[in-house]
C-alpha cells in the first residue's frame, strides 16, 4: 500500500530534523556560559549563523517564551525583537521532547504570513533548563530532502456541498447537449486519448464541455465545448500520436471506462454522474455525482464496481 501524504510529510521531517539536531546542540552548549548577556549571546548567534543551513532568524529565548538575545538573520542582527514574547506562537505550544530538540508542526508566520517551521534546542546549565535557542525558516528555503510524494490509488470518497445534498430528492437530470450526442461524444474522447495525445480529460457531462491536456503541450489546458463535442473534425486539430508506454491505464481499456461513465450517467435520473475525469499516467479516475460527493480511485477498481455499489454509495 502506497503511503498517505501525512506518511511522506512526516518522513520529510524525520530527514530535515536529522540534518539540524547536531549543529543546534552545539549551539545550544556555546550559549550555556553566555546565558544572561545579550551581547554576548547575540555574539554566538552570529559566529554560528552559517552552520545552520537554510535558517531565516536565529535567537534565544527563557523558559517563560521571553527573548533574550537579538533575532541574527543573513544581514545581521535585528534588535528589535529583543524582548518580544514568543509565549503564545504554535512552535511555544509543542512539547519538546526529552532530548532536547523540536521540529515545530509547520504554521504562519506573522509578518509575512508565509508557511514557516522552527526548530527548538534546550539550552542547560547541567541538570537545570535555562531555555531555549531557536531556529525559523520559511518551507521555501528547506530542499524537499526525499522523492515526490505519489497519490494513493485507494479508493476514496470526499462529500461535497450540504445543500447540494439536501436537496438531492429534489432535482432530476435535465438532458444537456452533451447527452444528445453522448456517442459522438465519447467517440471523439476516446480517439483523443487513445491516439491523439490526450493524457488527462475532465469531462463534464452536466455543463457540456470537457478540459483537456496533451503530452505536446502539458502544462496548458483547453476547452472543448458542446460544439466540439459534437464535431468529429476537431480531432485533426490533433497531430496522431502513439499511445504512451508509461501509461498505468492499458490503451484498450478506455472504450471500457468512458462507456461505464456514460452508464453512470443515463441510468438513474435522481442520482447521476456529473462530471468525471481519466489520467491515463498516473491510473486513477474520479467522478462526481448529483449529490455533490466525489469518488477517487484507479481505473481497475472503478471498471470493477457494479451498479449497486454507485447507488448504494449515492444513497
Amino acid at each position: 500500500m502506497k503511503e498517505t501524504w501525512k506518511d511522506a510529510v512526516q518522513r520529510q521531517r524525520v530527514a530535515l530534523a536529522e540534518r539540524l539536531s547536531q549543529p543546534l546542540a552545539s549551539i545550544a552548549e556555546s550559549c550555556e556560559p553566555a546565558w544572561g548577556d545579550r551581547e554576548r549571546l547575540d555574539d554566538v548567534l552570529l559566529r554560528s549563523f552559517e552552520t545552520v543551513p537554510d535558517s531565516l532568524f536565529m535567537y534565544v529565548l527563557d523558559t517563560n517564551g521571553l527573548q533574550i538575545s537579538d533575532n541574527v538573520s543573513r544581514k545581521g542582527l535585528l534588535p528589535e525583537h529583543y524582548g518580544r514574547d514568543r509565549s503564545t506562537r504554535p512552535y511555544m505550544r509543542e512539547a519538546v521532547p526529552s532530548w532536547g530538540f523540536l521540529l515545530s508542526d509547520a504554521y504562519l508566520s506573522l509578518r509575512a504570513t508565509r508557511p514557516s517551521i522552527t526548530a527548538l534546542q534546550i539550552v542547560r546549565h547541567g541538570d537545570e533548563v535555562l531555555g531555549y535557542l531557536g531556529v525559523d525558516f520559511d518551507l521555501r528555503d528547506l530542499p524537499v530532502t526525499s522523492e515526490l510524494y505519489e497519490e494513493s490509488e485507494e479508493w476514496r470518497q470526499i462529500k461535497g456541498d450540504p445543500a447540494i445534498r439536501s436537496s438531492v430528492f429534489l432535482q432530476r437530470r435535465i438532458e444537456s447537449p452533451m447527452d444528445k450526442e453522448i456517442d459522438v461524444a465519447s467517440a471523439i474522447i476516446e480517439e483523443l486519448m487513445m491516439d491523439r495525445g490526450m493524457f488527462q480529460c475532465v469531462i463534464h457531462f452536466s455543463s457540456s464541455r470537457a478540459t483537456v491536456w496533451f503530452e505536446s503541450d502539458p502544462f496548458r489546458y483547453r476547452l472543448l465545448d458542446s460544439e466540439a463535442l459534437s464535431d468529429p473534425d476537431v480531432c485533426l486539430l490533433y497531430p496522431a500520436q502513439a499511445y504512451p508506454d508509461e501509461a498505468l491505464i492499458p490503451r484498450n481499456r478506455i472504450p471500457s471506462i468512458i462507456r461505464a461513465m456514460k452508464k453512470l450517467r443515463f441510468t438513474d435520473e435522481t442520482f447521476y454522474l456529473r462530471s468525471a475525469s481519466i489520467n491515463i499516467f498516473n491510473g486513477m479516475i474520479s467522478l462526481t455525482f448529483s449529490c455533490d460527493g466525489s469518488h477517487y480511485m484507479s481505473w481497475q477498481e472503478f471498471l470493477e464496481k457494479d451498479e449497486s455499489f454507485w447507488f448504494g454509495a449515492a444513497n
